[in-house]
């Protein structure tokens, strides 16, 4: 009979998440998450199989938190186009505080996308429900007459995503706040066009 699971999950893959996020998926070391999540290598071995397998948990549990705090933004606001900007400024906020890693998804998108197909497609799957996400508000807020008619929201989308990343990755530099809100600026003006 198998010996049930000893352990706290959800802490064991907040710890390796955050060794993830610190040094990346080739720069962190058995040894490392052993530590962190203060299992012995044994049960987790037993729990997770592999360091790619615990990576993969470790992914989905900040894809899914990533996911629920966008969420939170988009539709804690009075208005569609208030909860956009809610999350724009959410994130310029983390950029200019950074005491964090950065985003795990866009990290590893950076790091592994190439290296490993699974990853990817993981990466993929949880930014896919971030993009649809803030795109559904968009396509609320263009019915609201919120932005104009005229813009896609989909597209909107895809390019306010894609200006987050880019922000995500020049926010391991520690930018200038100024520079950070300069960007949020130009991000909010595409709201008012």
């Amino acid at each position: 009979m198998a010996r049930p699971r000893e352990y706290d999950r959800e802490r064991v893959l907040t710890e390796a998440m955050n060794v993830f996020r610190g040094t990346g998926y080739f720069g962190t070391n058995m040894s490392q998450l052993i530590e962190a999540t203060r299992l012995n290598p044994g049960s987790l071995y037993g729990a997770f199989n592999s360091k790619e397998e615990l990576f993969l948990a470790a992914l989905d549990h900040y894809g899914t938190r990533s996911v629920e705090k966008v969420r939170a933004d988009l539709y804690g606001q009075s208005s569609p186009k208030a909860g956009v900007r809610a999350w724009i400024e959410r994130i310029a906020s983390e950029i200019s505080g950074q005491g964090q890693h950065g985003c795990l998804l866009v990290n590893t998108a950076v790091e592994l996308s190439d290296r490993n197909a699974a990853i990817r497609d993981r990466v993929n799957l949880h930014l896919g429900e971030i993009r649809n996400l803030v795109a559904a508000r968009l396509e609320e807020a263009r019915e609201a007459g919120e932005i104009s008619a005229e813009k896609d929201p989909f597209a909107l989308a895809d390019f306010l995503l894609c200006a987050i990343w880019g922000l995500r990755v020049w926010g391991e530099t520690f930018p200038e706040v100024s520079r950070v809100d300069g960007v949020k600026n130009q991000l909010f003006s595409l709201l008012e066009e």
